[in-house]
């Protein structure tokens, strides 16, 4: 089955990528290869582009989408947090652009099989890296009441999320959570009808929270934003598509801090600390999809686009 996405604000992505033929950029998270192949049309030729995923269907796709480009082409498997050992097998020290796009895609949905959609029958997975040794099933099975409520919490923002735990526990006494349905019954049992929102499934945010957690998804955007821009070069440009606000607020306060990083006190007349800014932020406010888009394609309505660029220091 083909590997079916929309890419999400992409004429906002690369008015602020700004990519130029001869560049060299980076996309960690390729997808469906939307964004990956405006920009390799935008730095052909000569330029190098570079494309991860965790998913193995999003390489294979990509291998397909982007061979026709006068540009050179290299896909890798593996999160993006790798991105320093897979630079380093290209002999590639810095790149002119990052993207991260760390929405889930339409193919994960619809036709993964994996259990990201609430809305179909199929085995409790979510795992993005079909690799990875822990998936939603052995946390929905194995964590204990209270692990389970700080997780639809933390990461779902879940104002039910005691209820849900503690239904979860007792459900799976009688017999094993095994498949997306039976979690997402177990949820709309528990939610009251009266709290549903329309056109919002109850069971959104647990899964949602799942998904993060098998993922590692927060973690791993942390651990990528420290150190993630020493592989910019200066005048390069960072873009991050973000779709809660979990993940937003985590780019939000990276790039503040890059942009004004000085640890002194307010009322220090001259700064002691040393230490400069590294970047500056392009999007004071994060940037937002159109009313056209999000009507053309409703996965769109929560993105937030955050962009910053590499100073020369």
């Amino acid at each position: 089955m083909a590997y079916e996405h929309i890419p999400v604000m992409l004429a906002e992505v690369i008015e602020r990528l700004s990519p130029k033929p001869g560049n060299i950029f980076i996309d960690g998270t390729v997808g469906g290869s939307g964004h990956a192949a405006a920009v390799c049309n935008a730095i052909a030729p000569n330029g190098i582009f570079i494309g991860l995923d965790q998913d193995r269907d999003a390489i294979d796709n990509a291998n397909r989408v982007l061979k026709g480009f006068k540009t050179t082409v290299h896909l890798f498997h593996g999160n993006f947090v790798e991105m320093p050992d897979f630079l380093s097998q290209i002999n590639i020290p810095a790149v002119d652009g990052i993207l991260l796009d760390l929405g889930i895609s339409f193919h994960h949905i619809a036709a993964s099989g994996r259990g990201f959609s609430f809305s179909k029958n199929e085995p409790l997975d979510m795992r993005m890296d079909t690799r990875s040794r822990v998936d939603a099933r052995e946390l929905v099975n194995s964590l204990d009441e209270a692990k389970l409520r700080r997780l639809f919490q933390r990461n779902g923002e879940e104002r039910w999320a005691a209820k849900i735990a503690r239904r979860i526990v007792l459900e799976r006494k009688k017999y094993a959570i095994r498949s997306s349905k039976e979690l997402a019954d177990i949820v709309c049992r528990t939610v009251p009808k009266a709290a549903w929102k329309p056109g919002f499934h109850p069971a959104t945010r647990v899964f949602m929270a799942l998904r993060i957690a098998v993922n590692k998804e927060l973690k791993r955007l942390e651990q990528f934003l420290e150190t993630g821009m020493d592989f910019l070069k200066p005048g390069g440009r960072i873009c991050v598509l973000a779709f809660h606000s979990l993940e937003d607020r985590i780019v939000k306060q990276r790039f503040r801090t890059l942009e004004n990083p000085c640890t002194c006190p307010p009322d220090l007349p001259v700064c002691a600390c040393g230490l400069k800014p590294t970047l500056k932020v392009l999007t004071k406010k994060a940037q937002r999809p159109t009313e056209e888009e999000v009507m053309a394609n409703p996965m769109a309505r929560s993105t937030k686009l955050r962009a910053a660029e590499k100073l020369w220091n």
